[in-house]
């Protein structure tokens, strides 16, 4: 069938029925998964399996396939008729990492409030962005989703065709846009997409998918959920079910009374301090574990590092002129790409800084900060700049009468095998980025760390880190032997 015979099919019927086209492809969708009657009547749901978590935006290369969180329980419970939700899951790093690698999460929602339950069975209330995202997350199932479409507070707009799929926008009663799409041939749901915001990628489109369809009590339901974004197509999610439960027997997923009656919490105001660390070297902490160092040189100053989000690095930016505010700044030294990292890139281009990192690093910073950030438009989209960068590949020297550093390539890092570091020589100061903090559980990379230094030739005074705090070389040492012990 043609589009345009597919077109006057779908009118035939919406005269029929007196509903829209939209209407009459959710209709459709909730017969092929079990019939309307049945999809409405539904209170409760189960799915638990197996699967992946991605560890995005922390790949070791920046061309490199993601790490993975290997899950080995899953379980999801919804609570359809209640708008409550919990997941539960155990989740293992399948790779080397610096806190807790074994970790069990239980997440829950009731209604507009989200919450965590603790491994000693206390809750905390988090943020109500917590609640948006676990809202979304509830509807990435083709039951809730056909089924808040059927809402008829639901707006269900723009029916298009792509291959062999129907799409139909649609914003639920709750107001959170959606797009489901449906396979023309067999009317099941295919995937639902929405869109987020991204302090690395700006606009970022995300997708679950749902395949091999079973049929449990009557429901047509998915085994195994795919949940995607539009970056590289990388996979955030990939869940194996092994049972699906419908209206079967169900613990309570109310949040306690306690959670309820609390606040969300919200989060703080960015803070920056200034400490001077060295002739012309400030250490900019603040609140949070994520900190920038500033350097003056004759006539301009360079930042290392702007992490986490536009928030911190721009105040962090804003900070670093007002220290020394006779001097442009004029560069930010870039550690590596990982996305805790380049939270702050898109932020530094929009400053028209020039961006130092690995030379390796150059093509996806061109991509994360070449994409477009509509749903939340950033500094970065109102200056309409592009990345300056300025590559590094086993060393580069910074140095003038005011101020010398030498950025160096670490060798041989498995967390980040493009890692750089730098080195005050005049006040033996050390300048880096995921290679120690000694608030972290376990140091994966101290050997490495040590073999660097004594490649470099490096006997430090301070480590002035962007994790953690200011320590000497011996007192890190005693850190790691502490640690190796326990």
């Amino acid at each position: 069938m043609n589009l345009k015979i597919a077109a006057i099919a779908i009118l035939a019927v919406t005269a029929a029925f007196g509903q829209s086209p939209e209407m009459t492809v959710m209709t459709r969708a909730a017969e092929a998964l079990g019939g309307k009657v049945k999809v409405l009547a539904v209170k409760t749901l189960v799915i638990e399996g197996s699967g992946i978590n991605p560890n995005v935006g922390q790949n070791p290369l920046p061309e490199a396939p993601l790490l993975n969180w290997n899950v080995p329980e899953f379980k999801r419970s919804i609570d359809l008729a209640s708008g409550r939700m919990r997941v539960e899951q155990h989740r293992i790093a399948a790779f080397d990492f610096a806190l807790a690698t074994d970790v069990h999460q239980n997440m829950g929602l009731d209604g507009g409030v989200a919450f965590n339950v603790n491994p000693d069975g206390t809750a905390q209330r988090v943020g109500d962005a917590a609640a948006a995202d676990r809202r979304i997350e509830m509807l990435g199932n083709p039951v809730t989703i056909v089924r808040a479409a059927l809402d008829p507070v639901a707006k269900l707009s723009n029916l298009r065709k792509k291959g062999s799929e129907q799409r139909v926008d649609i914003t639920t009663a709750a107001g959170d846009k959606m797009t489901l799409a449906v396979n023309t041939k067999t009317g099941l749901p295919a995937s639902v997409s929405w869109m987020s915001s991204s302090e690395n990628l700006g606009d970022v489109v995300n997708t679950t998918s749902f395949s091999n369809f079973e049929t449990v009590d009557g429901l047509k339901l998915p085994k195994r959920y795919v949940t995607s974004i539009d970056f590289r197509n990388w996979v955030t999610a990939d869940i194996q079910v092994s049972k699906n439960v419908v209206d079967g027997n169900m613990t309570d997923l109310a949040a306690p009374a306690s959670v309820k009656a609390s606040p969300a919490p919200q989060q703080q105001p960015v803070s920056v301090d200034a400490q001077e660390v060295g002739k012309g070297i400030w250490w900019l902490a603040g609140n949070g574990n994520a900190r920038s160092i500033l350097f003056e040189f004759d006539d301009h100053l360079t930042l290392f590092e702007t992490p986490t989000s536009e928030a911190r690095s721009k105040a962090v930016i804003d900070k670093a002129r007002s220290v020394v505010p006779n001097k442009p700044l004029t560069e930010v030294i870039v550690s590596h790409h990982h996305f805790d990292h380049t939270g702050g890139l898109r932020t530094a281009v929009a400053e028209g800084l020039t961006v130092i990192s690995h030379k390796g690093n150059e093509g996806i910073f061109k991509e994360v900060t070449s994409r477009r950030a509509a749903l939340k438009p950033d500094l970065l989209t109102a200056s309409g700049k592009t990345l300056k960068f300025r590559g590094v590949d086993d060393t580069l020297v910074l140095k003038d009468k005011s101020m010398e550093v030498v950025i160096y390539h670490v060798k041989d890092n498995t967390h980040s095998p493009l890692l750089l570091m730098a080195y005050v020589p005049r006040d033996k100061i050390l300048v880096q980025g995921d290679l120690i903090d000694v608030g972290w559980t376990q140091h994966p990379w101290a050997d490495n760390y040590a073999k660097n230094l004594e490649l470099r030739k490096i006997d430090f005074a301070k480590d002035v880190p962007v994790h953690g705090k200011i320590q000497t070389h011996a007192e890190e040492l005693a850190a790691i032997a502490a640690m190796k012990k326990q």
